[in-house]
């Protein structure tokens, strides 16, 4: 999220220390931002501190841009108050930041008393407080359908044992595993995220020995702790992260990659994949039918031949053999059938020939190796490995992903859905607020592109060709669709962007790509996720010279971010549970009932492994609207709509 005079914030325990420092770092950035603090005096004079720095940004207002609300937050029914008067005044909330806490002087088990005034209230403003903001502000932005970022603050001392006061380290290890365990939100469009700092000069921190402070290394830098959580709200990767400042290691996340590894259970994480229907035995045959490439060509049907081969049994420990129900066509297929994803010269590549051709599929299990236990014969799969354009195919069990049914609307999912959340979260880096140019946008990938920047609240511009795909476009809500058939995207994006575009969603290459760079505003970002339009020809695409480009990008501290997807497979099964989680919940849409009656889908019918040339073929005429996809199996496809 980028933070933008205007937005709103809310602090509790704003009044001192940490809270007090990141209010005002708020308003250094034009920031409305609530104090709530148990103390009138620090609150008073923090949310005086925050509208002097909101001098800068704001002139007349006719609401304060800063606000003091006295509180007790252990006090539900205040603290839900505290909220209502934040949204009643700034008409919403961006940021909610949950700083109150405490430490308390007699050790737990040193305490005589009931521990309502020690122990006990301690566990309601660290813990039951941060639990409640953190509910409370959660259900305040997604009424509002607007993205948010909530951030936790808890403590080094919620990462290891603190042993002189026990009750503090408890309860700030319960906000980092409450926080981290919210990662789920992000479908709702809010992150929340945890900083861990150790020492820093507080009025708290001061009240421990020194000696405990040096040993640590020292206090860390009030600046530090900003920057920790500027990286939070601004990282849209970023939701369930716990980050950890010591003044030793400086800024890391925790736990690593590879600890988290160590405890993280293989189950799937979409609610679906736990009722996921499993399917009959499936019926193996003597032979299978699969098209393979058995000479280098950019013309796919050239290039590649149907094949009748004898199925292999029994399968191999670690593979599973999988029925191919659907395969998915992807523009990519020439450039696979030409060689041109393998290093090394024409004679290495043509030494693998034959190579097994297609992408994408969906299917059913039929059969799995015995040190295969994470999947049973009979479920639904999708797969990502060369091999789709195939009756049968054995895959290592470990790159099958789970789905709920082996629908067509799953294979759009795949590549060009992943395809679409991947590049525009990491090479796009895409936030609210932002306009986002997608070309080739009525295609399998630009239409996720298109639904997913408006989903994060972007205004979303769109190239096409043709009224009905046009038609299509703005039925997905996109903001202005530009038609080039009728106009020049050019002339539209000059004259009604002429900020230019903060992100490029771009497939098309030549001259579009000439078209978009010039189209990108300061600091944009101009994701290439392919150039059809050079794929084709006798030869395939040739690199081109860009003239310029390095003076173009220095000049506006522009970004040109290649995509490859198979550089981000370990991102595939989080992302597929994204798409899977807002087509459920209809924020999605793979289908309409205009002039075309699939959106995700192209509604030509290809069937049969035989007919896979046809439908790559049909891909690059340029008349697809959505994804082609193969039917394989039309029996089993009869089958599943009956379902």
């Amino acid at each position: 999220m980028e933070l933008k005079p205007g937005m709103s914030a809310l602090v509790t325990g704003g009044g001192s220390g940490i809270g007090k420092a990141l209010c005002i770092a708020l308003a250094q950035k034009g920031l409305f931002v609530t104090v709530v603090d148990f103390s009138e005096e620090n609150g008073r004079e923090a949310a005086s501190l925050v509208q002097n720095e909101n001098k800068k940004f704001h002139g007349d207002l006719k609401v304060p841009s800063a606000m003091f609300i006295k509180c007790d937050v252990t006090n539900a029914g205040d603290l839900s108050a505290a909220f209502g008067k934040h949204v009643d005044t700034y008409g919403g909330l961006d940021i909610c930041i949950n700083c109150a806490g405490i430490a308390i002087k007699t050790l737990v088990y040193d305490d005589r008393s009931d521990g309502t005034s020690t122990w006990r209230h301690a566990v309601n403003v660290n813990l039951v407080a941060v639990i409640d903001g953190t509910r409370i502000a959660s259900q305040i932005m997604r009424s509002g359908k607007k993205p948010g970022v909530i951030i936790n603050i808890g403590s080094a001392a919620g990462l290891y044992p603190m042993n002189f006061d026990p009750i503090y380290s408890g309860t700030k290890a319960g906000v980092v595993m409450f926080t981290r365990s919210l990662a789920p939100l992000k479908r709702h469009g809010i992150r929340v995220n945890v900083l861990c700092p150790e020492f820093v000069q507080t009025n708290m921190a001061e009240q421990l020995s020194r000696r405990i402070i040096d040993v640590t290394g020292g206090y860390i830098k009030m600046e530090d702790i900003v920057n920790g959580t500027f990286e939070l709200i601004k990282d849209e990767s970023k939701a369930g992260a716990c980050l950890w400042i010591t003044k030793r290691r400086g800024m890391e996340y925790w736990p690593t990659p590879e600890e988290q590894r160590k405890y993280m259970l293989n189950l799937p994480k979409s609610k679906r994949m736990l009722t996921q229907n499993t399917f009959s035995t499936v019926q193996t045959p003597e032979f299978y039918e699969k098209i393979v490439v058995h000479t280098l060509s950019h013309n796919f049907r050239d290039a590649t031949r149907l094949e009748r081969v004898r199925l292999r049994l029994p399968v191999e420990p670690h593979n599973a053999l999988v029925k191919i129900i659907y395969a998915g066509v992807n523009a990519s297929d020439v450039n696979f059938s030409a060689g041109r994803y393998f290093s090394g010269g024409a004679k290495e590549t043509a030494a693998r020939l034959p190579l097994d051709a297609g992408f994408e599929a969906v299917g059913i299990v039929a059969s799995v190796g015995d040190s295969v236990n994470h999947i049973k014969v009979g479920s639904p799969v999708a797969l990502m490995i060369f091999g789709a354009y195939s009756e049968f195919t054995q895959v290592p069990a470990k790159h099958l992903l789970p789905v709920p049914r082996p629908d067509p609307e799953v294979v759009a999912m795949l590549t060009s859905g992943l395809t679409a959340s991947i590049a525009l979260e990491k090479a796009g880096q895409m936030a609210s607020g932002q306009v986002v140019l997608v070309t080739a946008a009525a295609g399998g990938t630009g239409q996720f592109a298109v639904q997913l920047a408006k989903l994060a609240g972007n205004k979303v511009v769109a190239t096409c060709g043709g009224k009905c795909k046009a038609a299509l476009l703005s039925s997905l809500g996109v903001d202005r669709v530009i038609n080039y058939q009728n106009e020049k995207i050019k002339d539209v994006l000059k004259k009604e962007f002429p900020r230019g575009a903060d992100i490029i969603y771009e497939s098309v290459g030549g001259e579009m790509f000439d078209l978009c760079l010039n189209a990108l505003a300061v600091h944009g970002r101009l994701i290439v996720i392919g150039m059809i339009s050079q794929y084709q020809g006798e030869h395939g695409w040739k690199p081109r010279n860009y003239t310029g480009l390095c003076d173009k990008i220095l000049a506006k501290s522009q970004t040109v971010a290649g995509f490859f997807l198979i550089q981000y497979a370990h991102l595939w099964q989080d992302h597929l549970d994204k798409l899977f989680d807002l087509y459920a919940s209809g924020k999605l849409k793979l289908c309409m009932t205009r002039c075309i009656q699939q959106v995700s889908l192209d509604p030509k019918k290809f069937v049969g492994v035989a007919s896979a040339p046809d439908a790559v073929e049909y891909l690059h005429s340029g008349k697809s609207v959505g994804k082609v996809v193969v039917c394989i199996d039309p029996s089993y496809s009869q089958t599943l709509a009956k379902l």
